[in-house]
């Protein structure tokens, strides 16, 4: 099928992905048709599969760019010195990210039950890297004798879902500023494990 005139991949492929994030954020994977997807991008809907191949793909390809931008962003924040700091460090990261993204961290939380078993495993590798790191900043933390948690991958998963919750109830103009949130949580984050 030939492109609108006037139509270019490098403008419609990522008006795809944002429209796709979009809804799905907002009605369910399940709920939303890539017919859904095309009218909410102004083309007709076989015009899709020139950028996806279907509809599983795309979630995939949202979750797996979530991933990967968290990951890389993750690598390049400056972390201090130290196990305390490093895990400031991760936790206030962890919340600023997160709050600039919500559909994206939305879909990547929500909607792995849609993705393939392929698709879940290859995702779920990408989320293990990312739980290493603060598991990796745990284990240093005891070794340095500033940290005490009995079993660092429950407390791992334990933080993660603490510092990703502040998702579903944080707004823009409330009550707390982010680095009000930010300087919150890291003191229960300090407090969780023994700091």
């Amino acid at each position: 099928m030939a492109r609108k005139t006037g139509s270019h991949s490098d403008i419609t492929g990522p008006k795809v992905r944002e429209a796709a994030l979009a809804l799905f954020a907002q009605h369910g994977f399940a709920a939303v048709s890539m017919r859904q997807i095309a009218a909410e991008v102004g083309v007709q809907a076989g015009a899709l599969y020139l950028y996806t191949k279907d509809k599983q793909s795309l979630l995939y390809d949202l979750m797996q760019a979530h991933m990967d931008d968290l990951l890389a962003a993750w690598e390049v924040e400056p972390k201090g010195d130290g196990a305390l700091a490093h895990l400031e460090a991760f936790a206030r990261f962890h919340i600023r990210f997160h709050l600039e993204r919500p559909d994206a961290v939305f879909i990547a939380y929500m909607e792995l039950r849609n993705l393939s078993d392929e698709n879940f495993a290859a995702i779920e590798a990408l989320r293990r890297r990312y739980e290493g790191e603060l598991e990796a900043i745990l284990r240093a933390g005891q070794a340095e004798g500033v940290i005490t948690a009995p079993d660092i991958r429950l407390t791992t998963m334990a933080l993660i879902a603490m510092l990703t919750g502040v998702n579903t109830w944080y707004r823009e103009g409330g009550r707390l500023s982010r680095d009000a949130v930010a300087d919150i949580y890291w003191d229960m984050v300090r407090g969780a494990v023994g700091a």
